[in-house]
């Protein structure tokens, strides 16, 4: 059965929450991203969560200016977070009940990544159980990240898009190994 350090995003953009949502908003455009973790150094609650939506609803549309609101103001506390033990199952009706798209994955207080519904919906085949043929599973994701991430000339990294293309020749050289023996 498939948990939710199967399908998470590890690469987790933090901000600070000393930071101005002028700064969130830049963070988010640089790494192209709908929401950031929210780091607090000095307080009990490690965690919080800011997304495009908290920004638009809560500064943009009232005519706020983002660079004299803090992020602080914005940030969902408590913040719900996600067990990586979780079934998709248990992780969808977390998102259901409490109404939100994401959460930070974290156990034992350490931030280990970020899983949305576009993780439930684009990593999945909407079963519960892994597929038969994990590998081949693996390369068909790390080729659907690469034509993601390659495709369009605009948005192209060329660093990411590199590492990507490792990542699939390596999972198809591991392939036919395996085919081999």
């Amino acid at each position: 059965m498939l948990k939710v350090r199967d399908i998470m995003t590890q690469e987790v953009i933090v901000i600070q929450d000393a930071a101005t949502v002028a700064q969130a908003i830049a963070l988010m455009q640089h790494h192209k991203v709908r929401s950031l973790i929210v780091e607090h150094p000095k307080r009990q609650t490690a965690y919080g969560i800011i997304t495009e939506r908290d920004i638009v609803y809560r500064v943009m549309a009232v005519g706020k200016e983002p660079h004299e609101i803090g992020i602080q103001a914005l940030v969902r506390e408590p913040c719900i977070t996600a067990h990586p033990d979780l079934t998709l199952e248990e992780v969808a009706q977390l998102f259901a009940a409490a109404g939100i798209q994401r959460a930070p994955v974290i156990d034992e207080q350490q931030l280990l990544g970020i899983v949305s519904v576009t993780d439930l919906i684009m990593k999945t085949d909407g079963r519960q159980n892994p597929p038969t043929d994990w590998l081949a599973q693996q390369i068909e994701d790390a080729l659907k990240h690469a034509r993601i991430i390659c495709g369009d000339p605009q948005t192209q990294i060329s660093q990411e898009c590199a590492v990507a293309w490792d990542v699939i020749e390596a999972y198809e050289a591991q392939t036919a190994l395996n085919r081999a023996s």
